[in-house]
């Protein structure tokens, strides 16, 4: 007996994928789509599959993956932004809410999302990740896209299951 193994599939062809920036520490979710848009054009993705929203901060960044995820016309999205440490709880406040918020949509609508937030003590340690998050965030929504792709939503017309269902009610008919 064979273990049946899903790859890893890098191939961007075809995917169309949404990304979301927050304003707020502005230079960091520029700097994550500059990189990011790098990788995805070298993976495949076309520009034209690419849709690009910008919110005012990372607590907004929920609500626009919310509103595209909701179209069903996108295969992964990517949110962008940093949280950067102040002297209040507000930074925890922040960077939990808007993780939360983030992954809360990703799996309420089936969609793979790349948290590409970053959360860091100061600005240098923010510059400092800003190229590997968005290089990384372009290979997790790609990788991901096809990985649901092998997983087809229960009640799509192309699933085993559907094919299954119309079986059973054919037979329960008879």
């Amino acid at each position: 007996m064979a273990v049946d193994e899903i790859s890893q599939n890098m191939d961007g062809k075809g995917l169309h994928i949404g990304i979301v920036i927050a304003r707020f520490n502005e230079y960091a979710g520029r700097g994550e789509y500059k990189y990011c848009l790098e990788e995805l054009k070298r993976f495949g993705v076309a520009e034209e599959d690419i849709t690009v929203c910008h919110v005012p901060g990372a607590l907004e960044i929920p609500f626009a993956l919310q509103q595209m995820a909701q179209t069903g016309e996108y295969d992964a999205l990517i949110a962008f932004g940093a949280v950067i440490r102040g002297e209040t709880y507000h930074f925890e406040l922040v960077a939990n809410e808007s993780a939360a918020g983030i992954s809360r949509v990703a799996l309420d609508f089936d969609i793979p999302i790349a948290n590409g937030v970053l959360t860091t003590e100061d600005d240098e340690q923010c510059e400092d990740r800003i190229e590997g998050k968005g290089k990384a965030c372009a290979a997790v929504a790609v990788e991901m896209a096809n990985l649901a792709a092998e997983f087809p939503a229960y009640g799509d017309e192309d699933s085993d299951e559907a094919e299954d269902d119309e079986d059973f009610e054919e037979k329960a008919d008879k």
